[in-house]
């Protein structure tokens, strides 16, 4: 009876440990792989405001969005037999950038379609603005040599030794008399706290001219206020939590919509993706595929496309079986134009 006993609590022991093994190895156990599936469509309105703006808007403007998650072997098992989930290396995702670093460059991104996307609606506009240059925006670190001191990607850089550095010019004029090696205390925002650091200063080559230079040893880029002549013009967008480039040409349309009279809409849901010029020209952006899935969850009627990706976008749309109408545009002017043939929808 003993023997019975221990046998079947050997038994027992041993099928729990395979049980935490197999949970172990399909949901922790980290792969090199990135899985890529629909995102959202999102309305755009809620994030950019025109002050004194025509809010009149019976339809909707909506920027998509990638999801992209760090998949487990279940993860992998699932996307086998899922023709909206796509398998990818983190190592491309990444390319040679740290978690952090890639972060931050999504969040510049981001930062840099809004004010393109503000400049291309005022000029369509024909709103007199300006640009003033506002903060410098840490996106990335040097690998040879390490930046000596405590500065991270996603910082924002407020001043040197007390001296506010709006932009990259104004921060080499305060590093120019100086020497490798010398120590800096550095001016930071960083999560939203302001904090000093002393950060000593190392050789950077010039990518250009291959000439050294004392520096940082941080790659960084100057964010801009977009500022119109009228106050009552002013634009300001809200934390929209998603980083890239890819929302340009949907903000700029809501924007426009808001500093003209009537409404673009005519009552129509109407997605899209594309990046934007201050001049108005539609870039390509990737993950179309899942965009168009996203949009077609939401109910779009209409979908603005760049050019480049049309062909690709038309296939997963026959693909899915959607109704929403495909519209390729190179430029704003290209969307604007079709959305002025738009019937009002009752």
């Amino acid at each position: 009876m003993n023997r019975i006993r221990k046998s079947g609590g050997f038994r027992a022991s041993i099928f729990v440990i395979v049980v935490a093994l197999v949970v172990y190895v399909a949901v922790y156990m980290p792969t090199p792989y990135i899985i890529y599936m629909p995102g959202s469509a999102d309305e755009v309105k809620p994030m950019v405001t025109v002050k004194d703006g025509d809010q009149e808007e019976r339809g909707v403007f909506m920027m998509t969005t990638v999801s992209a998650t760090y998949a487990n072997v279940f993860l992998l098992g699932t996307s086998l037999f899922n023709r909206n989930m796509q398998i990818d290396k983190k190592e491309d995702r990444l390319q040679g950038k740290t978690e952090a670093e890639y972060s931050a460059e999504q969040v510049w991104f981001m930062s840099d379609s809004q004010s393109s996307a503000m400049e291309a609606a005022y000029e369509q506009a024909g709103v007199k603005y300006s640009i003033v240059p506002e903060h410098i925006f840490v996106f990335g670190l040097s690998e040879d040599p390490k930046p000596q001191g405590d500065i991270a990607p996603g910082d924002i850089i407020l001043g040197v030794n007390g001296t506010a550095t709006p932009d990259n010019t104004v921060l080499s004029a305060q590093l120019k008399d100086k020497k490798v090696g010398d120590t800096v205390e550095m001016q930071l925002e960083r999560e939203g706290e302001t904090i000093s650091r002393d950060v000593k200063l190392i050789e950077v080559k010039d990518s250009k001219t291959g000439a050294t230079r004392p520096g940082l040893g941080v790659m960084i880029g100057t964010v801009q206020k977009v500022k119109p002549e009228d106050s009552n013009k002013q634009i300001t967008f809200t934390d929209t939590q998603v980083g890239g480039p890819s929302a340009g040409l949907m903000f700029t349309l809501e924007i426009y919509n808001q500093l003209t009279p009537g409404d673009l809409t005519q009552g129509h849901r109407i997605a899209g993706t594309g990046t934007i010029t201050k001049e108005g020209v539609v870039g390509p952006i990737g993950g179309v595929v899942h965009k168009i899935v996203a949009a077609d969850r939401k109910e779009a009627e209409i979908f603005f496309v760049p050019k480049q990706n049309y062909q690709e976008a038309e296939a997963k749309a026959e693909q899915i079986g959607t109704k929403m109408k495909l519209v390729p545009v190179n430029t704003v002017d290209d969307a604007l134009a079709y959305l002025k043939t738009l019937s009002a929808k009752s």
